[in-house]
């Protein structure tokens, strides 16, 4: 019964996080600005870059591979990459300079003006990630901050900051992934509409 019991409320609380984000018109005009930035960044030919640590950073590859493979529609491949991808590199820098200097170096790397870098972090404190908005703020990049409900130090750090209203971190990074695919989808809808 103790296991039903902990099903039963793992899903109410995932339900009742995800009524909250709905009832929060201004975060759901921030997600719809964000879909928007995207589609102008694709549409100029310009590419999306994401960061994340742990689960954060399986979010951030599922997402990256929304848009380069695709989501609903059999289209072009969008430039799109998760930069934790190439283990070489990253126990390289992480070993040579330190682990917060392994996406800020890609960025300098890959990044340009226009391109949009999109970093997850449930605490908002994940010293990778600070570093590499930093070097894409620089680079006249555009950020997107997707965090648990405090935002941590990615405030006044990011474009554009989706704070999700909690401080449970599974339940996060679930709402994490269903606005990134709601952001997908829009994304995919506006540049590739029939």
């Amino acid at each position: 019964m103790e296991r039903i019991s902990l099903i039963d409320r793992a899903i109410r609380d995932n339900i009742a996080l995800k009524e909250k984000i709905l009832g929060d018109r201004d975060l759901v005009r921030t997600i719809g600005a964000i879909a928007g930035e995207i589609v102008n960044a694709f549409r100029c030919g310009r590419k999306v870059l994401f960061c994340g640590n742990g689960g954060s950073a399986a979010d951030a590859q599922h997402l990256a591979a929304e848009f380069s493979g695709r989501f609903y529609f059999d289209r072009d491949p969008l430039y799109s990459e998760a930069l934790h991808v190439n283990t070489s590199y990253l126990t390289a820098v992480a070993n040579d300079y330190s682990y917060d200097e392994i996406y800020a170096r890609l960025v300098r790397a890959k990044g340009g003006e226009g391109d949009i870098l999109i970093g997850l972090s449930t605490s908002g404190n994940s010293g990778n990630i600070l570093r590499a908005m930093e070097t894409a703020t620089g680079k006249g990049m555009k950020t997107v901050g997707f965090t648990g409900e405090t935002g941590g130090k990615m405030c006044g750090l990011c474009t554009y900051l989706v704070k999700v209203p909690s401080r449970d971190t599974p339940r996060i990074q679930e709402a994490h992934i269903m606005i990134g695919h709601v952001i997908c989808e829009m994304v995919e809808r506006e540049l590739f509409r029939a």
